[in-house]
């Protein structure tokens, strides 16, 4: 049910295959994914593909410098026939959000999000307002070099489960792209392959996803591995090791497995760990995650 959707998405966004599979071993794992990429890369085009084959009802949030929080969450509005105030939901309250440039956003305005992000509702006025289930934020950030943007705090980035890069395609397949037909075109021409209901049952077979004592073991070994190791400015938390093992479940399952090797943790695991980890050494942005996996090569499985 799964492989037919990344063949679909890969026919949209083309020779990105690691990428969407990651997008959605986020998506089973309950987490929320950072895109970090220069513009024109699609990042945009991967949350509108995702969202219409997963069947879920799509929000953008276009990120700028005089965006408030209200704009995301929503507003509290005084109804007169009634004389009391109603709450209007933002464009937060969606299955899906992509949240476009959140680095130009202001820090007050960044921080809306992580009560949404890490709770899965929206206080205001004394008032819980949960959010749809399920919840899935796609987050898209711009090189800090650029003009007009602001780093994420480490407590913004803490909230994502999972941050990758899409980089250039590779020659043929920008070719392809080029002489093939418009994204939009082809976007409106694709069919949900799954719904809400589905996508909470896999959500749900991912917790049972078995996870021997040994994959247990290995996971704390490189917890511990990034926390004494003095190339680190210091260590993964108990959060991190969580999230690397529920993305090691779903990864599981995108295989056709209902068990965790060691492998599955190694698949995901510099995209669980890279936005996390702050090397003592300054180290360049393209060798950041090949960098990081030869570090827990050190780390006997």
């Amino acid at each position: 049910m799964l492989n037919p959707l990344i063949t679909q998405a890969s026919q949209i966004i083309v020779d990105k295959q690691k990428q969407i599979a990651l997008a959605l071993t986020c998506l089973l794992a309950q987490g929320h994914v950072l895109i970090e990429d220069i513009p024109g890369i699609g990042k945009t085009t991967l949350a509108k593909t995702l969202a219409i084959l997963l069947g879920l009802d799509f929000q953008r949030i276009q990120c700028t410098s005089d965006l408030l929080p209200g704009d995301i969450l929503g507003v509290s509005v005084f109804d007169r026939p009634s004389g009391e105030f109603r709450f209007q939901t933002g464009p937060i309250f969606a299955q899906m959000v992509l949240v476009d440039e959140t680095n130009r956003a202001s820090p007050k305005t960044q921080s809306g999000l992580l009560e949404a992000m890490a709770e899965g509702q929206v206080s205001l006025d004394r008032q819980s307002h949960p959010l749809p289930v399920p919840f899935f934020v796609i987050a898209t950030q711009n090189p800090l070099e650029q003009a007009g943007t602001s780093p994420l705090p480490e407590s913004q980035l803490d909230r994502f489960m999972i941050r990758m890069h899409l980089g250039y395609p590779s020659r043929q397949s920008e070719r392809d792209l080029l002489l093939g037909r418009d994204r939009q075109d082809l976007l409106s021409s694709l069919e949900p392959i799954l719904d809400p209901a589905k996508i909470q049952d896999l959500q749900a077979q991912v917790q049972e996803i078995h996870t021997a004592d040994p994959v247990i073991n290995y996971t704390q070994d490189i917890l511990d591995f990034t926390r004494r190791d003095g190339r680190f400015q210091s260590g993964l938390s108990p959060r991190a090791g969580l999230d690397l093992l529920r993305c090691a479940k779903a990864w599981a399952m995108l295989q056709n497995r209902d068990f965790v090797l060691p492998e599955d943790v190694q698949a995901v695991l510099p995209w669980v760990t890279g936005h996390r980890l702050r090397f003592a050494e300054p180290v360049t942005a393209g060798s950041g995650n090949n960098y990081l996996m030869e570090l827990f090569q050190e780390v006997e499985v």
